[in-house]
């Protein structure tokens, strides 16, 4: 059983700094759970600097405790996890960290392990779709994000983070009859950013449909829509509003705060989860770590889930 250092007898601020203090182990053998990061960020748009992204929220989710009050459920009571180190990007080269990002997944999707995997920007979670299809066959995509991501290119450029979703949907990567997007919004280059995820067969809510329904009913219609189907969540750190999550590359105003954020994360407790990722957080615009502190927390609850499914509790 792998679990994290006692702070009551290692002071947090002292040794290598892995997620949650977790063992640094490359093992596949007695876990449940694995952490691993996706450094990568020479596919965006706007602000770089994602790649300092896994560093950032390792470094401050040492502040992090076993026992999620929220679940009632203590994590190393059920299940065992361990930080599995960052697979090799190739910077510059999205193609061939593809096939890095399938390679160092698929030892861990072989025994059905749960990754969580910290980004890095969003143009990575292609590579993550392509194993889990190779392992399971199209999942149901379950996306907190404040963009669709399903841009056909920008600057003709087919392979970026705001084109993902739509070669993944392409690809067949993605079950889009179970898969949902929510929190959408800001200024649009035309109703077509709006329109395009619905053509491709994605349930979208934007944000201020959001807002008008409360996290509870927003949460049925997730439940609704992914009942049933193996889920992958992907979770955009802009889903966020900037005022609780400035490090970002591309911040929306108007978005949900931190305590809404993890209500959602929590409120997937049932859904079928084969593993997460969570993207965007650019330490350079992050003041105070308030969005590695979210971020840390968001990962948390992540794990709780895969906790609370080992307990037999969903």
């Amino acid at each position: 059983m792998y679990k994290p250092k006692d702070s009551s007898t290692s002071p947090r601020f002292s040794g290598v700094r892995t997620f949650m203090r977790l063992p640094n182990i490359k093992t596949t053998e007695d876990i449940d759970f694995a952490v691993l990061g996706v450094p990568f960020d020479t596919a965006v748009s706007n602000r770089t600097g994602a790649r300092y992204g896994p560093a950032h929220i390792r470094d401050f989710s040492v502040l992090l405790r076993p026992y999620n009050a929220s679940q009632d459920i203590n994590i190393f009571d059920h299940c065992s996890g361990v930080d599995y180190g960052d697979i090799d990007i190739i910077p510059g080269n999205i193609h061939r960290t593809y096939e890095r990002i399938q390679e160092g997944l698929k030892p861990l999707l072989d025994k059905e392990i749960r990754p969580i995997i910290l980004g890095g920007d969003h143009s990575t979670s292609l590579g993550t779709l392509r194993a889990f299809k190779e392992k399971y066959g199209p999942v149901a995509l379950v996306h907190f994000d404040s963009h669709s991501d399903t841009w056909d290119n920008y600057f003709g450029e087919k392979y970026m983070h705001g084109t993902p979703f739509r070669r993944a949907v392409e690809e067949g990567l993605i079950d889009v009859d179970h898969s949902i997007q929510v929190g959408l919004r800001g200024p649009l280059y035309g109703p077509e950013d709006v329109t395009d995820p619905r053509d491709l067969g994605f349930e979208t809510i934007l944000m201020d449909e959001v807002h008008e329904l409360g996290v509870e009913n927003v949460l049925k219609r997730i439940h609704k829509r992914a009942a049933g189907a193996p889920v992958f969540v992907s979770f955009d750190i802009d889903f966020v509003d900037p005022a609780y999550a400035p490090g970002t590359g591309t911040p929306e105003v108007g978005g949900p705060t931190s305590h809404e954020a993890l209500q959602y994360v929590r409120g997937l407790k049932g859904l079928n989860i084969l593993g997460f990722d969570l993207v965007e957080v650019l330490p350079a615009y992050d003041n105070g770590d308030v969005t590695a502190a979210l971020a840390s927390a968001v990962a948390f609850e992540m794990i709780s889930l895969v906790a609370l499914e080992k307990a037999g509790r969903l």
